[in-house]
């Protein structure tokens, strides 16, 4: 006797006994009976379907040969059926050759004995066809438990498929202005996750009237906690709230003036450090751009060097690389400075850009990156950004970009041509 899932004991195996003698089910079913089996007899094929129609069986023991219909065509009759357990089949003959032996195989039977039946035998062989079920009525139980935890798990994954959707909307919000016209010079704006959500953030704030910050940052990692990072950091470069921005100092009620960017990364370093339990670090490049000058004053924290693209179409790389925030408590970081002309830009990207890499590897680097600004030379705004990712998609080729793609893009207007 075997024992049920909940650990009690299980219903007696059914068995049904298929033979036209009456002394032949009688002898059959005499044993099964001693044996612990639940009996059930039928004196033909046809009366044998009825049953298995109301109630199929776990073994049959069935004579080959019958009126009406033999046992090979029962057989074929009950895999027909379509049931969620298996029935295992025995057939009972005088017919030993193996031609014969083979057509029982063909219709479905399991195993085979010959007439007289011997009792030891028979014993043996519904021992192994119980055997058989008991297996797989284990192994059924078992696709039951995965096919429910895969509900489950598919459950879970459309919550949270949902749920980044939605976190991919708010990290999006984060990109409050993708263009903004500042008079002397327009800023564009673009921001791509390889994922739902990623960890890159580019933004600009105003300083003054004739004073904007940008900046573009690549926090380490991807998925959820850096695109978690991302927010805190973009709340400490607030263009909403400038007491929270720790780029600006108030120089008297309700006016801000620009900390130097070097300055303004050493204090992000140092928060970044003492007040976020975090495993991450991020890069940062950080500008000051006086747009009544064209001055700009640079910080580079391990983010990719800028592009500055004259206004002839040549294009150069500024900065001096330096070490990412939140990795070493007293690092220094440098500035530079440089001066933009009318006609020039300035493009602060994140390593997507120049790490995409093609099908044969290669990656496209600044030197790539030079050729499609040059080529793109006569595009502007958020249309040059768009040309930008088309050109970065065909330099991937089929392949999906592996990491987040983002970019600030700050153009001066040329000078008006004399009239």
């Amino acid at each position: 006797m075997t024992e049920d899932q909940a650990g009690g004991p299980a219903a007696p195996r059914r068995v049904l006994v298929v033979d036209d003698s009456r002394a032949q089910r009688r002898i059959l079913g005499s044993y099964l009976r001693q044996w612990g089996y639940a009996v059930e007899e039928a004196a033909s094929g046809g009366e044998a379907i009825g049953i298995c129609h109301r109630d199929l069986p776990d073994l049959v023991v069935s004579d080959w040969m019958m009126p009406g219909m033999s046992g090979p065509e029962f057989c074929r009759a009950i895999r027909g059926m379509k049931s969620e357990s298996y029935v295992y089949f025995i057939l009972l003959t005088s017919k030993s050759g193996k031609e014969e032996v083979a057509l029982g195989l063909d219709d479905g039977a399991d195993d085979f004995l010959t007439k007289p039946v011997n009792s030891a035998e028979l014993r043996a062989r519904m021992a192994a066809g119980t055997r058989i079920l008991d297996m797989e009525q284990q192994l059924l139980a078992r696709n039951r438990l995965v096919r429910a935890t895969l509900d489950e798990l598919q459950a879970l994954y459309d919550s949270l498929d949902s749920d980044l959707v939605e976190a991919k909307k708010l990290q999006q919000s984060l990109l409050s202005e993708r263009y903004r016209d500042l008079g002397p010079a327009e800023v564009s704006l673009a921001l791509h996750s390889s994922g739902h959500v990623g960890g890159d953030l580019v933004g600009m704030f105003p300083i003054s009237d004739t004073h904007v910050g940008l900046y573009g940052l690549d926090v380490s990692g991807h998925g959820i906690s850096s695109a978690l990072m991302t927010a805190r950091l973009a709340g400490y470069l607030s263009a909403t709230v400038p007491e929270h921005n720790l780029a600006l100092q108030e120089v008297a009620p309700g006016r801000f003036a620009a900390r130097p960017p070097a300055e303004t990364v050493a204090r992000l370093n140092h928060v970044f450090l003492s007040d976020l339990e975090t495993e991450h670090y991020f890069t940062i490049a950080l500008a000051d751009v006086d747009l009544a000058t064209g001055r700009v004053i640079l910080t580079q924290a391990g983010h990719p060097h800028p592009a500055v693209q004259r206004a002839d179409g040549s294009v150069e790389f500024v900065g001096q690389g330096g070490l990412p925030v939140g990795l070493i408590e007293e690092a220094r970081f440098d500035q530079i400075e440089f001066t933009l002309a009318p006609g020039d830009r300035l493009l602060i990207h994140s390593d997507g850009i120049t790490e995409c890499a093609a099908p044969d590897g290669t990656m496209l680097d600044d030197t790539g990156l030079a050729a499609i600004m040059v080529h793109l030379r006569q595009t502007r705004g958020p249309a040059f950004l768009e040309s930008l990712m088309w050109k970065l998609s065909d330099h991937a080729g089929e392949a999906r970009f592996t990491d987040d793609i983002s970019a600030v893009l700050l153009e001066l207007r040329p000078m008006p041509r004399p009239g």
